[in-house]
């Protein structure tokens, strides 16, 4: 199950963040075994963020999987969501910031499911 959460600093209309939501259930593939079919979004968006001290224009994600992939895929995967952040929150490269967390079980359905 991929989860993906963008923090940004930008106020996005519902139109753009369709547009990521859609832009992340194509580029999902690009991680062997992950599919649309179970992957949840979550956009926060308006928020204030502070990066060296100053706040700035941002945006920070973090994208969980079940299971680990090969570093070329997760680089693929990241050049493609960080192309597809700056074009929907109009940012720069250098402020689109992505992170990785990998699990083997996750609860759902009122039990533990395991990888």
């Amino acid at each position: 199950m991929p989860y993906i959460r963008m923090a940004t600093s930008k106020d996005l209309t519902m139109a753009q963040k369709e547009e990521f939501k859609s832009g992340l259930a194509e580029i999902i593939g690009l991680i062997p075994g992950k599919t649309e079919a179970a992957l949840m979004v979550e956009v926060d968006d308006g928020l204030t963020m502070f990066f060296q001290g100053e706040k700035r224009d941002l945006a920070y994600l973090d994208a969980k999987f079940s299971g680990d992939t090969e570093f070329e895929h997760k680089k693929q995967f990241t050049e493609a969501v960080c192309a597809l952040t700056q074009k929907v929150c109009t940012l720069p490269q250098d402020a689109v910031y992505l992170t990785y967390s990998v699990f083997s079980e996750w609860g759902t359905g009122g039990t533990l499911k395991a990888r």
